[in-house]
């Protein structure tokens, strides 16, 4: 997803969103809504923030329209965006409970309602609101097009904009056959090996020479390193918390203070103790400290790593509104907003 945002698959998209929405503060919002969506798929907060501030903040401040909706929609969609396998707190939360990417099988449906609830009705309530307060303004197409285009050209240099329709389609299969391998065995591939070819056809077909594939791969390569470490990590930390009987000891202290009655609800106190967990902590903190000590106790009431691993994923909800999140400062600066004021704006939804 890093090098097809690279390549501009998401270009026309956000151009084609602003050109539709024009002047009107409702389609404003919901264009900013599905491009903060479509962009939040390869799991980076940052990158999402950088695209779609540089994409919006324009219009917005063109229309006068309130920045806190651009914060808080920003944040709602990557949060969602973000429980994808390749994100970061799914990524410790398989690492730590070791299940597979059949996660997303279970928190597809999910999401999909979540984001839907954003699109269709967080969006348009907002700009119902900007309606009332600014009304409809009509954008010439010089102002939209000077909104749209690229004018870096270390940006423009690295854009595949004819490739558009491959770059959409190969992404399109991708994601199709990896939901599809988790109900048609026929065509089942492990997540890693189908996502391996994707990036190889990708590289070739949009930079056929060398050295820049090597660009790509150097620019792009750090945050797919990180995960891996990650892993790494998280597999030593978890064989030396288990192998010295620290798990068992710390399960045990912590189940015997819990009712009997609560017992069949393990699920649900791991997703309430989650959300202060992550928001307080960092994910590292919770999923390598925590998690290990809660999913021990679930063990013995019952509960699979998956159920668990799911349960624990429904904190994230807060997680990005912590100020342990590092690219929530970008977001602030960009916008103008206030981190106490836009928090409770975000916490509302």
């Amino acid at each position: 997803f890093s090098i097809m945002l690279d390549a501009g698959l998401f270009d026309p998209i956000t151009a084609r969103m602003i050109k539709i929405a024009k002047g009107d503060p409702m389609k404003v919002l919901m264009a900013t809504a599905i491009v903060a969506m479509a962009v939040s798929l390869n799991g980076d907060g940052t990158t999402t923030t950088l695209i779609c501030c540089s994409a919006f903040i324009p219009i917005y401040k063109k229309l006068n329209m309130n920045m806190m909706n651009l914060g808080v929609l920003i944040i709602l969609q990557n949060t969602i965006m973000n429980l994808l396998p390749w994100g970061g707190p799914t990524a410790r939360a398989m690492a730590v409970l070791k299940v597979d990417a059949d996660i997303l099988t279970y928190l597809l449906p999910g999401m999909i309602l979540a984001l839907a609830y954003v699109v269709f009705y967080v969006a348009p309530r907002m700009g119902r609101a900007e309606r009332k307060r600014l009304g409809v303004r009509e954008l010439t197409d010089a102002e939209i097009d000077e909104m749209t285009s690229v004018v870096d050209p270390e940006v423009s240099e690295i854009r595949r904009p004819n490739l558009f329709l491959f770059n959409g389609i190969l992404t399109i299969v991708l994601i199709a056959w990896l939901v599809a391998s988790s109900f048609i065995k026929a065509i089942a591939m492990p997540p890693l090996l189908l996502f391996l070819v994707g990036t190889c056809i990708a590289l070739m077909v949009n930079y056929p020479k060398l050295g820049d594939q090597s660009k790509r791969i150097g620019a792009n390569g750090g945050d797919a390193v990180q995960v891996v470490i990650l892993v790494f990590a998280a597999g030593v930390f978890m064989g030396l918390f288990q192998g010295t009987g620290m798990a068992e000891a710390l399960a045990k202290s912590f189940t015997s203070i819990i009712p009997d009655s609560l017992a069949g609800f393990w699920g649900l106190v791991i997703a309430l103790i989650s959300a202060p967990g992550t928001f307080f902590l960092s994910n590292d903190g919770f999923y390598f400290g925590v998690m290990p000590v809660l999913a021990t106790a679930g063990r013995a009431y019952g509960f699979t790593n998956m159920q668990m691993a799911l349960a624990s994923l429904m904190g994230q909800a807060f997680h990005l509104l912590s100020p342990l999140v590092a690219f929530i400062y970008l977001l602030l600066r960009l916008t103008g907003l206030d981190m106490g004021k836009w928090q409770r704006e975000a916490g509302k939804y």
